[in-house]
């Protein structure tokens, strides 16, 4: 607003300055009003994508209890350093457990027991079929993953913005000084000498 209002009546003003000003204002107004809109409706959906996951999943994937048969060696050298710290808590044992669907079955899973024993019990997230899967998204963490990409998208939004501004503004810039260049190209070669008529 003030490099609007000083520009309003100066004798010095050039179009582009007052272009400029208004630039900023409406990339201020643009920031201040549409990025936070684009942020909710972003969020917005994110949520009701990942709640209706989270009901999808909550319906796909069913915690059994299984049985430790045998406690197994250590799984080999992961190279993925996210998943080796998860196992590292976790014991790889030899265990059964009846699907949901009635079918006994067994293999090497990871179980939550700092030292299994035979016939400890512990919870295991399967499919319909007994196939292992990972525990289903919670609510609470799809919330937050909808938070972010609201926060993520107004964000975007914002610099999308600033950076239209700039590039608008470097453009109106470089076209002032190619328009300085040819005046003092058409002035410097009489610039200074007497009798030019400058």
């Amino acid at each position: 607003m003030p490099g609007l209002w000083r520009w309003r009546h100066n004798p010095l003003r050039r179009t582009t300055d007052l272009v400029e000003a208004w630039l900023a204002l409406a990339g201020l107004l643009l920031i201040l009003v549409i990025t936070p809109v684009i942020g909710a409706v972003v969020g917005a959906v994110a949520q009701d994508a990942l709640q209706q996951s989270v009901r999808d999943q909550r319906q796909a994937r069913h915690e059994v209890m299984a049985t430790v048969v045998r406690k197994l060696t250590r799984a080999p050298l992961d190279p993925d350093p996210e998943t080796s710290a998860t196992r590292d808590a976790h014991s790889r044992v030899f265990a059964d457990w009846t699907a949901p669907d009635g079918t006994a079955q067994h293999g090497a899973v990871l179980a939550d027991l700092k030292s299994p024993h035979r016939g400890d019990h512990f919870a295991l997230w399967t499919d319909g079929h007994g196939r292992i899967v990972g525990r289903p998204l919670d609510s609470a963490t799809a919330t937050t993953h909808a938070v972010l990409a609201g926060i993520g998208a107004a964000a975007l939004a914002a610099s999308v913005v600033e950076g239209s501004r700039r590039l608008i503004v470097w453009r109106m810039v470089r076209r002032r000084y190619d328009r300085w260049d040819q005046a003092w190209a058409k002035a410097g070669p009489d610039w200074g000498r007497t009798g030019t008529g400058s």
